[in-house]
């Protein structure tokens, strides 16, 4: 690392990442352009309540990657559904409808990692 790295603009720590509640979960913010960690990417955590599902939607300018760390989730992709726990990971192109649904007893918890640090978001 150079000398004249600004250390804050490179190292996240979690009493800074923002949190966005929704009715299915919660999505926690690491990285992307507006937190000043990263000029090329978004990355995050995916929280889904039991029972409950995040909106159909899709990235219009970046493609996602999705690696479940907990629980047990069904994931649309396109027009197909899937089970995933785990483990598993997916690759979502850009622009393809998607979501995940929790199917198990506890919280599924996931990364989400894009390849834009300005990611979008439309909605079904």
């Amino acid at each position: 690392m150079s000398e004249s790295t600004d250390i804050r603009r490179t190292v996240g720590r979690p009493d800074s990442y923002p949190v966005e509640q929704h009715e299915w979960g919660r999505l926690v913010w690491m990285a992307n352009r507006s937190l000043g960690i990263s000029e090329t990417m978004t990355v995050g955590r995916c929280y889904i309540d039991p029972g409950k599902a995040n909106p159909r939607h899709r990235h219009a300018n970046c493609d996602e990657v999705l690696y479940v760390l907990t629980g047990s989730i069904e994931h649309s992709l396109g027009d197909d559904t899937f089970p995933m726990q785990a483990g598993d990971i997916v690759s979502i192109p850009c622009g393809t409808m998607h979501n995940a649904r929790n199917v198990g007893d506890e919280v599924a918890e996931f990364v989400i990692c894009y390849n834009s640090a300005d990611r979008q978001t439309e909605g079904e």
